[in-house]
Order: structure tokens, then C-alpha cells, then sequence
């Protein structure tokens, strides 16, 4: 039986509280899912947990959220490496995330989550889950597997992207209408199940294939739901052509007119917003979900995320995919959001650790509306936590453990998962998946799934 109460002491604590204190030689005690007293070993010595974990030289704090991720391209991990956007999605992308079946839908996100969970992530937005990739089996796995998701369901009605239209692949397509009813039968299947861990949104699709009714349409009725929505919004320049090309406006200006405006959106990438912008975004406390890894491998551009944090607009972290990262280690993007704005300003003062670490936890939080719930380690809130180890050699001497999480660490160092009281993985053993299972199945899949869809992704130099 998994312990009802655990006690985690010894530990170098990184609370993310609204002081944003730092306990050193600090205990944590979890009593069934809830954070049930934080302070220092010496305090909180008089706790009996039926599990008490040393955590002597290792950093405790809230779980990592990683508000953009495709649970389904951890299959196809590496497939369109080093060429261009149009390319990466019109022959690599989506001939293989057409060819998937909903075996493969399962499959690839056992194996994400898998990793999000090795490497300290305990929550996730999945930004478009199409009908092939098997919502439901995918739903089901998340329960299965403890982690906390938002499941975004795709919601489309043309096969456009940005400027350029009738370019998907044929087995990307779906119907406005069976999108719709497929979204509202999993909001009622799944919505604030597996004891709340998961939720089910709205994940429209990128300018270009949803039409401006439509926008409207999902924009009622996930308020109406009370649900929220996400998608790719500012990610290339065409977005930006788009929308004044056949609308005359910025960005802003059409998700005002189209009520995608609010804390309930997050937008991914965000890269492409004008100056003037921000301030719109901040006043209507839209989410932008910062994905660096992906920005840079696809010369997409450098979101204007320093601005963006100092005008108020809420940023988070994401991943992305398989395909555009390639890996989903948030701990790996955390360095890279906290170095690329460095360079891209001439200024080592525009980006600090401490503003990685926020985006990656409380951040996340934010956008997934559960701050109340999540994102710091204080008594009430939920048990989601991580323990990150600082004996390996590339964080010694941890004199500086904030530092040496992020500029130095990597997921690999992570030792400790816990979601809702339960534990994940422990001292690095994953206990709710079967790793080499989880590992054995992607590559069988993997494999029917390139000779299915007739992708070659070969190396470039000669093979003998």
C-alpha cells in the first residue's frame, strides 16, 4: 500500500511561497495528497510519516509544468531534424502523425510521460490530441500513470496554416463538427477526473485552419464550460501576414475581435508580437507559453519574453515536441529560457535563474489555472513535488543550489517524483510505468509506424 504520509527532510528547499524563501536543512511533511507542514528538520521533527525520505543534498521543490507538449510526437522523436518549417510539418510531421492509430496515440504518451516524469515533470498541457491518436486511451493512461494533464482536444475546420492554404496532409484533416462532439463527450467522460488530475480543453489549431466563426464558437463554449484553450499563436512571421493581409489587424487585435483574449488562453510560442502588444496580453492576462528549444531548432525567432514578464503578461514554459526539441526535460529548458535573451540583447542582466524557475513552476500553475492548488510548497496546497539530487559532477560544489539547478543541472538529476501525495518515482525507479515496456513498445510502434507512413528519416551522411 502507498504510504498515507510521507516526510521529506534534510533537504535544500525551494518553496516558490510569495516570499520566495529558501529553507535550508528544511522538512516537508505530506499527509494523503496535501503539503501538510513545511519548515525547518528541527521544527518538524515531532511528524511520524509512515515514509520519511533523506534529502540530505538535494533540492525539494514544487513539481515542474510544462504548459506546451505533443504527447504524440515522443514517437517520432527525431524525425525532422535540420530542415525547414514547411518541410518539417508537410513531409516528416504530419505524413507520420496522419498514419498514427490510436495504439500509437497510447503508446507515445507512455513513453512522454515517462521522461516528463524522470526528468521532474508532474504537469502538462497537451496542446492537440487528434480523434486517430485515441483521446480516451490517452486519458486513460494519464490516470494510469499519476502525472496531472490538460488535454486539449484539436478543433479545426480548414487545412491551412497561416498564409499558406491547403497544405495539410490528408490524414490531418478532421470535421468542425465531430470535433466538437468528440471534445464535449471527453469533457464529460474525463473533466476533473483520476481525483482531479485531469482536465479536458479546447486545442484549436493554428491560424489558417480555423475560421473566425469557429474561433468564436470554441471560445463560447469553453467559457461556458468553464474550461480553458490553448494554441500556436504568433509562432512564425506568416501569422503576423495573415492576419493583416486578410483581417488588417495584429495579432492582438483578431483574438480580441475573436474572444480568444484572457487567463483562460494560453497561446504557444508567442514569438512574433509587436511591442505594442504586450500591454494587451497583460491587461487580459493571457498566457504565453515560452518554448525556447523549439524557437530556436526551427529559426522561428526570440519571443520577447523580458519584455513580456516586465509589462505583467504571465509566461510559462513548454517543451513542444519530439520533433522540434527533443526531449521533454524541463529542467534543459529552464537553462536555455534563462540564456538565449542574455545573447539576443547584449545584456547578461535581462534573464535570472530564480525568473527560470518561477516560469517553469508557478507559471506553469498560472496557466493551467490550478495556482491555487499547485506551483509552491506551502501547507494546503497539493503534494507535488520533486526531489533533484546535487552529487553529480557537473553541480559540485552545489554552493549555489539555484544555480547549479539551472544553469548547471539537467533532468537526469532529478531522484524524486511525487503528484497528489502519491509517489512516481523514487530514489529513480519509475513505479507506475514499466520503463524498458514503455521503451520496447516505442520502438516496435515507432518502426510500423515509419514503414506505414513511408518517412524516411536517415541519417544525412552515408550509411555502410
Amino acid at each position: 500500500m502507498p504510504p498515507k504520509s510521507i516526510l521529506i527532510k534534510n533537504g535544500y528547499i525551494l518553496t516558490l511561497n510569495h516570499k520566495r524563501e529558501i529553507i535550508t536543512d528544511g522538512s516537508l511533511y505530506i499527509e494523503n495528497d496535501t503539503i501538510a507542514d513545511v519548515g525547518k528538520t528541527e521544527d518538524l521533527k515531532g511528524h511520524k510519516a509512515e515514509l520519511v525520505i533523506d534529502a540530505t543534498n538535494k533540492i525539494v521543490m514544487p513539481g515542474l509544468i510544462d504548459t506546451h507538449t505533443h504527447l504524440a510526437q515522443a514517437l517520432i522523436r527525431g524525425c525532422a531534424d535540420d530542415v525547414s518549417l514547411v518541410d518539417w510539418l508537410k513531409k516528416y510531421v504530419w505524413v507520420l502523425q496522419g498514419n498514427f492509430t490510436k495504439d500509437d496515440g497510447r503508446v507515445s504518451a507512455e513513453l512522454c510521460m515517462a521522461e516528463m516524469i524522470r526528468t521532474g515533470t508532474t504537469s502538462f498541457i497537451e496542446c492537440m490530441i487528434h480523434t486517430r491518436y485515441g483521446f480516451d486511451g490517452i486519458a486513460q493512461a494519464v490516470d494510469r500513470v499519476g502525472v496531472r494533464g490538460a488535454l486539449s482536444k484539436i478543433i479545426m475546420d480548414s487545412t491551412g496554416y497561416a498564409d499558406s492554404a491547403d497544405i495539410m496532409y490528408p490524414g490531418m484533416v478532421e470535421d468542425a463538427d465531430a470535433c466538437l462532439k468528440e471534445t464535449d463527450e471527453m469533457y464529460t467522460k474525463w473533466h476533473g477526473k483520476a481525483d482531479g488530475r485531469v482536465q479536458v480543453w479546447y486545442g484549436l489549431r493554428s491560424l489558417g485552419a480555423v475560421t473566425p466563426e469557429l474561433f468564436k464558437d470554441v471560445a463560447r463554449r469553453a467559457r461556458e464550460k468553464q474550461t480553458r484553450m490553448t494554441m500556436h499563436l504568433g509562432e512564425v512571421v506568416d501569422d503576423v501576414r495573415y492576419v493583416k493581409d486578410n483581417f488588417g489587424t495584429n495579432l492582438t487585435t483578431f483574438a480580441r475581435e475573436h474572444n480568444l483574449l484572457g487567463p483562460d488562453m494560453v497561446f504557444a510560442h508567442g514569438i512574433h508580437f509587436e511591442d505594442s502588444e504586450l500591454k494587451v496580453l497583460a491587461e487580459s492576462k493571457s498566457n504565453i507559453s515560452h518554448c525556447p528549444s523549439s524557437n530556436m531548432k526551427l529559426a522561428s525567432g526570440f519571443a520577447k519574453v523580458p519584455q513580456m514578464l516586465n509589462a505583467g503578461v504571465p509566461v510559462s514554459l513548454g517543451c513542444d515536441g519530439g520533433p522540434s526539441n527533443n526531449t521533454y526535460d524541463m529542467i534543459r529548458e529552464m537553462r536555455l529560457a534563462a540564456l538565449i535573451h542574455k545573447s539576443y540583447v547584449n545584456d547578461p542582466l535581462v534573464m535570472t535563474a530564480e525568473q527560470a524557475i518561477e516560469m517553469a513552476t508557478l507559471g506553469g500553475a498560472v496557466a493551467m489555472g490550478i495556482d491555487d492548488t499547485v506551483g509552491s510548497l506551502v501547507s494546503g496546497k497539493l503534494a507535488d513535488v520533486i526531489l533533484v539530487d546535487l552529487q553529480g559532477l557537473s553541480v559540485t560544489p552545489a554552493s549555489n543550489p539555484v544555480s547549479n539547478l539551472v544553469y548547471s543541472g539537467s533532468g537526469d538529476a532529478v531522484d524524486t517524483v511525487i503528484v497528489n501525495g502519491k509517489l512516481l518515482m523514487q530514489e529513480k525507479r519509475l513505479l507506475t510505468l514499466d520503463e524498458e515496456q514503455v521503451k520496447a513498445n516505442a520502438v516496435v510502434h515507432a518502426s510500423k509506424l515509419l514503414e506505414r507512413s513511408g518517412v524516411d528519416i536517415s541519417p544525412k551522411w552515408p550509411i555502410v
